[in-house]
């Protein structure tokens, strides 16, 4: 477990830039336009607000079972102690975010059972208890989906199929509570690399970012030394978070894969999974950039 925490520290080191934006110049006399009020911008805000609520209510809901979340580790859909560690990976996650203005976050991991998909609904979990958020998770790990399975959905969603332009979006999404919505898949998809670098899953996607304005767009994608699924998709994010497992993923596998995001996207950190030896130090195994 050293040797990945050294790995991945020395990656945060090499990658840290140092420069700070200069700072903005208050404006002049002349540019200070009195004659716009904020009323007027506030009217506009709250009709947006109100559609998109609107059409948030459209959705059709789902009730996971407690018992069946806590068994398949989502911890984060109530406020206890185990949810802390993505409480705090949360609060990290929307600082930058809003400082950089961002929506769209990937996550990934260098190999099959890391934890990622436990980390992405966790981490959707936690924010969705901040009840000014609306936040949507995609799914396009379309080789093997787990997100149905782990939250114990029944509904017969594909959103593949959206993606590919055969359904409409809104029949594979489902929503739980009242700013959390899913958009999964039931079954594998063949070709999922040609689907995700088509024109059309691009499309999809930006008109599906359009209509409900989520606040966070979280998308679960495939391993990255699996397959060139994610490789496909990179490009239509504002950034990454990369999961290794402590004691199995190694530093080599880490480094390549911060290579291949950081030429691709914006890697906000690396999340240090299945961790049995922590000091109070280590941050609750999170390190960000």
């Amino acid at each position: 477990m050293e040797r990945i925490q050294s790995a991945i520290e020395k990656a945060r080191q090499a990658r840290q830039q140092g420069t700070r934006p200069e700072p903005k110049q208050a404006p002049s006399a002349a540019l200070r336009d009195t004659t716009v009020t904020a009323p007027q911008v506030s009217v506009v805000e709250k009709e947006a607000d109100t559609k998109r609520d609107a059409l948030w209510k459209t959705v059709r809901t789902f009730q996971p079972k407690p018992a069946k979340l806590t068994h398949n580790r989502i911890l984060a859909y109530q406020a206890c102690p185990e949810a802390a560690p993505y409480d705090m990976m949360r609060t990290k996650l929307m600082q930058k975010m809003r400082k950089q203005g961002w929506r769209r976050v990937g996550i990934t991991s260098p190999g099959a059972g890391s934890g990622k998909t436990m980390t992405c609904l966790n981490l959707a979990f936690s924010l969705a208890r901040q009840s000014d958020l609306k936040i949507m998770v995609v799914e396009l790990d379309m080789r093997r989906p787990s997100i149905a399975k782990v939250l114990g959905l029944k509904e017969p969603v594909q959103f593949s199929e959206a993606l590919a332009e055969k359904e409409p979006p809104e029949d594979h999404l489902l929503r739980y509570g009242t700013n959390l919505i899913f958009a999964v898949n039931q079954s594998s998809k063949r070709h999922s690399a040609e689907l995700l670098q088509g024109s059309s899953a691009a499309g999809v996607l930006d008109r599906l970012e359009a209509a409900y304005a989520p606040d966070v767009m979280i998308f679960d994608t495939p391993p990255l030394l699996v397959s060139d699924d994610t490789l496909a998709f990179l490009d239509q994010i504002d950034c990454a978070l990369l999961v290794a497992e402590a004691e199995r993923t190694r530093p080599a596998e880490v480094d390549k894969c911060e290579q291949e995001l950081a030429a691709r996207t914006n890697v906000l950190g690396v999340v240090l999974n299945k961790c049995r030896y922590m000091d109070r130090s280590d941050s609750y195994g999170y390190y960000g950039y």
